[in-house]
């Protein structure tokens, strides 16, 4: 057969009708062979390990605040201060859970005030009582809690010493607020030679030197007794805290600042505490005081009369008895402090003001800066402040001057 005729027969049989098999169409096929199939997905590698950082992250950090939190609650010893040891903690009047929370963390009893403030109202709050506790340091704060919610144990009153009084007022001020401890029990504690102080020479420390021997050496503050505690648990608290107060001032270098020891010093800040009423005068009153002594002057400072003087006298009745305390006949210091002098005062004391320079009004007719100095002063106002004057003259003006204004008898 030729190609053509080949060609021609193929044709023909293409047109004959389709014959259909049995196994073609879409009756015969499964369903499933028409469906889309989701594709094959994988998950990232790196998809996972950064989610499973992150749980990581999460569950430690959980952990770690979990730990910090028990030991900001419970914290562990600390080396050489066992929890069994409990020290005295003190609740004031007023207080509120800020302050107090404050006051233990500053204290050493917990470690973090907020954490205690939080756990304190989480639990129900504490409805805090003025007075003593016995806390032991980094307990559980659930137990200081416990132990701070419950009666105080020692309850104490709030007595105030002002500065300037003498040790008979503040043995009776004593009698007065506690109604417990005496006012001759105080004196009695004072009176005892195994009670000192450091500031206290050698040659007072019997009682034939005065008969309030620890004058002056007692600070006047605010001070919290608990209602079990003695006179001389008070009066010892007292002579500590001026001890801690003339350290600080610097006390103990008075003879190089001043040429005087740490008790004459003491004196004269007894003396300016007893004279000025204003902060100005302080500084000035000192250096009246010490130009008068190096001078070999006497003081004739009115205070000195008067102290424990009886209720009433006159100056005229004082300045004629002839005392120790007599700064019109005797030269020198008193033997003792006259009153208890504050901080203020102390610190006068060891910083008396300069003199004045030749140019100051006060010392017109002076030709030598040597020569004007503060020697005199007198009371000028009704608010308690003092003319300042370096001659015997212009003092004497002054005097009538104050006189004349009935600031003086």
């Amino acid at each position: 057969m030729s190609q053509d005729q080949q060609r021609d027969q193929n044709l023909e049989n293409n047109d004959l009708p389709w014959r259909e098999d049995a196994w073609d169409g879409p009756d015969a096929w499964g369903a499933s062979e028409f469906e889309i199939q989701p594709p094959d997905y994988r998950p990232d590698s790196r998809i996972v390990f950064i989610a499973l950082a992150v749980v990581m992250s999460v569950v430690l950090t959980v952990g770690i605040s979990g730990m910090w939190y028990l030991r900001q609650i419970n914290p562990p010893d600390i080396v050489g201060n066992p929890k069994s040891l409990a020290t005295n903690f003190t609740v004031n009047p007023n207080d509120s859970l800020i302050l107090v929370a404050k006051r233990l963390e500053l204290d050493g009893f917990i470690v973090n005030a907020d954490v205690f403030r939080w756990y304190v109202q989480r639990k129900g709050g504490i409805d805090l009582q003025p007075g003593y506790y016995a806390l032991v340091k980094r307990e559980h704060i659930g137990n200081i809690m416990k132990k701070l919610n419950k009666d105080p144990s020692a309850t104490f009153t709030k007595v105030t010493f002002p500065e300037g009084f003498t040790a008979l007022k503040i043995a009776a001020r004593i009698e007065e607020k506690t109604t417990r401890i005496s006012a001759q029990s105080f004196l009695e504690a004072m009176n005892n030679p195994l009670v000192i102080s450091e500031y206290l020479p050698a040659e007072t420390t019997t009682l034939s030197a005065s008969p309030f021997r620890l004058e002056g050496l007692l600070f006047p503050d605010t001070y919290q007794i608990s209602g079990d505690e003695s006179a001389g648990s008070v009066l010892d608290r007292m002579l500590r805290l001026m001890e801690r107060v003339g350290k600080q001032e610097g006390l103990a270098d008075s003879k190089q600042k001043v040429g005087r020891t740490p008790y004459e010093v003491l004196i004269v800040a007894s003396i300016i505490e007893r004279e000025a009423k204003l902060e100005v005068d302080r500084g000035k009153i000192a250096r009246v005081i010490y130009n008068r002594l190096d001078r070999g002057m006497l003081l004739q400072v009115d205070a000195t009369l008067f102290y424990n003087a009886a209720d009433g006298a006159s100056f005229a009745d004082v300045k004629a008895i002839d005392t120790p305390y007599n700064s019109y006949m005797n030269k020198g210091l008193p033997p003792t402090p006259i009153s208890n002098p504050g901080r203020a005062s102390i610190r006068a004391a060891l910083n008396p003001s300069p003199n004045p320079e030749l140019s100051d009004k006060i010392c017109t007719g002076i030709k030598k800066a040597s020569n004007c100095a503060y020697l005199y002063y007198v009371l000028s106002d009704d608010k308690g402040g003092h003319t300042f004057a370096a001659t015997q003259q212009d003092h004497e003006k002054n005097v009538e001057i104050a006189r004349a204004a009935g600031l003086l008898p």
